[in-house]
């Protein structure tokens, strides 16, 4: 690639980078953790049941939802904000061409399950790298790749929280164990009428709360695939998804990068 294709890319990036992020999957228009890149744990994957005894659970309300929710400074390295009506797609806006994979969708867009009482969402994003000490224009084509790189080099998470009233909870967790063991060979979601292809589901490992599972979806889309990290925590009658999306490891092609495990600590912190 030459320097000024490169420097054009490079400022094209630095354009929309923040923007694409502001939402965690680009389709529509939005405690104690180890995880990252691990192998699958075949037993849990299989099982796709919920390991906590179904217990009855006081729903949160929907201000004691808002206070457990992530706030900026709660996550170091990270900017905290609200979603907005543009990070919203309505769950009757979320399909799966097979039933059993939809609870994977519903996660990938926090959506809530049935029996939820109350829902916050909040998008989670890595402070940008320091930026280069030379304008695109004095760069070489090398500088100028590594300068695009770091700009895309940036993780955004989706964060939601659904409180469940009774045994509601653990039944969306185990349901979402199940769905994604049961669609680990790929699916095709329909969200707010755009296609996206999940070509394949693994697990990895995570801890936290009083149960939960992490996976890494592949998308694809005209060949290319880039990974997602999806993480579902359970703490009493709340659930907790994260969905994380890396624009780096997506221009990469599928190059890894790992669970984002400060934000699940942190959020699995605030529910105690």
């Amino acid at each position: 690639m030459r320097a000024t294709a490169v420097r054009r890319t490079a400022l094209a990036a630095c354009a929309v980078s923040l923007a694409l992020l502001a939402t965690a999957c680009g389709g529509s228009s939005d405690a104690d953790t180890d995880a990252g890149g691990g192998k699958n744990d075949k037993g849990a994957a299989t099982s796709g049941s919920s390991s906590a005894p179904k217990t009855s659970a006081k729903a949160l309300s929907t201000a004691e939802l808002e206070t457990a929710s992530l706030k900026q400074g709660d996550v170091e390295g990270h900017k905290v904000a609200q979603a907005g009506p543009d990070d919203e797609v309505p769950a009757d806006g979320l399909k799966a061409d097979k039933a059993t994979c939809l609870p994977v969708v519903h996660a990938m867009y926090g959506a809530a399950e049935a029996g939820s009482k109350a829902t916050t969402k909040r998008k989670v994003i890595t402070d940008p790298k320091a930026g280069a000490k030379k304008s695109l224009k004095d760069m070489t084509d090398g500088e100028a790749e590594g300068a695009l790189k770091a700009a895309f080099d940036l993780t955004s998470t989706l964060v939601a929280l659904n409180a469940y009233e009774g045994t509601a909870g653990p039944d969306a967790f185990a349901g979402l164990k199940k769905a994604a063991a049961d669609c680990a060979g790929g699916f095709t979601a329909t969200v707010a009428g755009t296609k996206q292809k999940i070509v394949s589901i693994t697990e990895e490992k995570v801890t936290g709360g009083d149960e939960a599972a992490a996976w890494t979806l592949i998308q694809e889309d005209e060949g290319a695939k880039a990974p997602f990290k999806l993480v579902a925590l359970r703490k009493e009658g709340t659930v907790a998804t994260f969905l994380s999306f890396n624009l780096a490891a997506g221009q990469d092609g599928g190059a890894k990068f790992t669970v984002p495990t400060e934000v699940v600590a942190a959020q699995a912190k605030k529910l105690g």
